[in-house]
């Protein structure tokens, strides 16, 4: 896209349709939607009070659960985690595996709720789903079962070309993936090339597309702890969502620092603005760092708070996690029995 080129006419040009969410970015930004416009809208967002955010997210991290919400707490974190296996020694089997686990977290205890999704590399799709079988939510007309997530365009470095992106979208979304988690080029986002990524995430979201007009939803990885700064991390989210993203997602989980408390809530102060704006309810996850129920107990606060508790919803907000759920199921436990069971009570992932 050159600099002042319309961003709508690019995609069109690519496309051979007009892409909705040029349309929505032009009505929100409220003139034709060019590189210079862009720049100008998002640098023209109030900055972020580090000291006021980092201390607010400290108060929210203390707030406690009462005994008796617990339960329910234990059971809602569960039911909101991406059960992941992101790794280049990855099979077929270990995947078998981790879905099993996702449709039975406690052999033990049938009543533990299903995770909400799978989450592993584009190739390893088929075998999610084949293992899913009738929990997959692709096989289910009831709205409920487990999804599989896929990582896609050359995550986690996101270094490649935008064709080889795409079809690492396509491929997946053919393979059976309900949701794709791209990673934003973050070269391209730290030198102010913010209509690049723009466009590439309205190219991504078109790739989500299937054969019957549906899409598989879009997660918009910020890899925030390379955006360094909180300001940074506010202009990628609205980005993000300004493209068409479904969710904005912290983290790859390959960069330290990865979730962050205050970085989750100042992204959900993004879509609680965005919601205020347009009335559209765009979903948050935090990924990468999160393993005890207290500390994901913490963001459960930190969301009814900022957006309200309508959030805590699969569709809306997620955890990216893969040793979480053994803590969870280690505590659910211990309110079962009033004692602990060692680690060998649970699966190993």
């Amino acid at each position: 896209m050159s600099m002042e080129q319309d961003v709508t006419m690019d995609i069109t040009a690519a496309s051979g349709t007009a892409i909705a969410p040029a349309a929505r970015a032009v009505e929100v930004i409220g003139t034709d939607l060019t590189e210079r416009s862009l720049r100008r809208y998002l640098e023209g967002i109030a900055g972020v009070d580090a000291v006021g955010l980092e201390a607010r997210a400290a108060g929210l991290g203390t707030r406690s659960i009462k005994k008796e919400s617990k339960a329910w707490a234990l059971d809602k974190v569960i039911s909101l985690i991406d059960l992941t296996t992101l790794e280049g020694a990855d099979t077929p089997g270990k995947v078998r595996s981790l879905a099993a686990k996702a449709k039975v977290p406690d052999a033990n205890d049938l009543s533990t709720p299903q995770v909400a999704a799978v989450c592993v590399y584009g190739d390893m799709v088929p075998y999610a789903v084949t293992a899913l079988g009738a929990a997959h939510a692709g096989a289910r007309s009831d709205g409920g079962g487990v999804n599989v997530a896929a990582v896609a365009t050359a995550f986690p470095s996101g270094r490649a070309s935008r064709s080889v992106k795409l079809a690492d979208t396509v491929d997946a979304v053919a393979a059976g993936a309900d949701e794709i988690d791209m990673v934003i080029d973050r070269g391209a986002f730290l030198s102010g090339r913010y209509g690049q990524v723009f466009d590439e995430i309205v190219a991504v979201k078109e790739a989500c597309k299937r054969v019957d007009g549906s899409y598989a939803h879009l997660k918009v990885i910020l890899e925030t702890g390379e955006l360094s700064t909180y300001d940074n991390v506010r202009r990628a989210s609205w980005l993000a969502i300004l493209a068409g993203g479904d969710f904005i997602k912290t983290s790859t989980g390959k960069v330290s620092p990865a979730a962050t408390l205050p970085v989750t809530l100042s992204m959900l102060e993004v879509v609680r603005d965005w919601h205020r704006l347009t009335g559209e309810q765009v979903g948050v996850k935090p990924a990468g760092g999160i393993r005890t129920s207290k500390d994901a107990i913490k963001y459960l606060v930190t969301v009814a708070e900022t957006v309200g508790e309508e959030w805590l919803q699969p569709h809306l907000f997620r955890f990216g996690a893969s040793s979480l759920l053994n803590d969870v199921l280690l505590q659910r436990q211990k309110l079962a029995t009033g004692h602990y069971s060692g680690s060998s009570y649970v699966t190993i992932d």
